[in-house]
């Protein structure tokens, strides 16, 4: 339960289309992360794929039945959103159990499933109280205990924990891949934060202008993407490019190096001007200026590194790591 198939399907508002055809499969029990900058579809194919939107023309298969003209309520899908949506008059329980009340389950069942949701999530202890009560990173539980009493083929998430502070945003995205583990539904989660993306897929799927760029692992985007937008949207820091001579020595109009893939030396091939420093404590990144290969480079070192600013340094980068791309902005192999 819960593959889901996309077959040349599009999206247009009037006269502009926001998704050319578009073909894609995500398999039983897979955690797919669509990913891209603001304005690249990935909110929308999510509200195609639920049936929140129309598709102007393809198709869309839930484990092989045609669901392109069904409601979203016969796709057997659990979507949740960035807000909790949660009733605040009701209690964590109630808000749990509110649409299995609308489905008119039986009450013997619907409590069965709301312990059991509660169970999984930590919040046996709060099903009394109400979500005022709650902490931003329990209301999200709930929105999710919420999804999950649904029993659904798949969980769809719409940038789930964009209103948590960094510290909430860690604690759950390790809770929702616990629970993937646990579940082994099929899960699609859509975010703008690639390192959201590289710590929860199985499978990144990173958009541009609604076009899939490329679909893979996290380390297949990673070590070969397949062109120079991935290779820049996927890492952080992002990688470093180089045009120009330095490039067509490599036979490329452009070469990328990550910061963590170029080493400081006592001699090097690159040198340049240490500009700020950001101390991470396990990690160093330094903002190299005047180097006449960039802008700006960022090397990083492991641990705390002794350069400050304005201090000279000499830079090799790791020949094995170097990425090649062409004028139109594609790999060499």
């Amino acid at each position: 339960m819960g593959r889901i198939t996309l077959d040349k399907v599009t999206k247009s508002f009037g006269e502009v289309q926001v998704i050319p055809p578009l073909d894609l499969s995500i398999e039983e029990g897979e955690f797919v992360v669509f990913v891209g900058p603001s304005g690249c579809g990935k909110s929308t194919l999510l509200r195609l794929i639920a049936g929140l939107e129309d598709t102007t023309s393809g198709h869309i298969r839930i484990d092989g039945e045609d669901a392109t003209d069904l409601p979203p309520a016969k796709r057997r899908l659990a979507m949740v959103f960035q807000s909790y949506a949660l009733y605040p008059h009701m209690t964590v329980r109630k808000n749990i159990a509110f649409p299995m009340r609308m489905a008119k389950l039986d009450k013997a069942e619907q409590d069965r499933r709301v312990e059991e949701a509660a169970r999984v999530l930590n919040l046996t202890d709060y099903l009394d109280r109400r979500p005022g009560q709650l902490s931003g990173g329990q209301r999200q539980r709930v929105a999710i205990g919420r999804a999950i009493v649904r029993e659904p083929a798949a969980f769809l998430f719409d940038e789930p924990l964009s209103n948590l502070d960094a510290a909430l945003r860690v604690g759950m995205r390790l809770e929702i891949s616990e629970l993937h583990e646990r579940l082994k539904t099929t899960m699609i989660y859509v975010t703008h934060d690639q390192v959201e993306a590289m710590t929860m897929a199985d499978k990144i799927v990173v958009l541009q202008a609604g076009e899939i760029e490329q679909v893979g692992s996290p380390l297949d985007l990673y070590r070969t993407p397949r062109n120079r937008f991935v290779a820049g949207f996927i890492g952080s820091p992002k990688m470093n490019f180089i045009e120009g001579n330095a490039a067509k020595q490599h036979g490329a109009e452009t070469i990328g190096i990550r910061p963590e893939h170029i080493d400081i030396t006592e001699t090097g091939e690159w040198s340049g001007t240490v500009g700020v420093s950001e101390h991470l404590g396990s990690d160093t990144f330094f903002h190299v200026h005047d180097t006449g290969l960039a802008d700006v480079m960022t090397v990083r070192a492991s641990g705390e590194v002794g350069y400050k600013h304005g201090d000279r340094i000499h830079m090799t980068p790791r020949p094995d790591m170097l990425h090649r791309f062409d004028a139109s902005g594609l790999r060499i192999a």
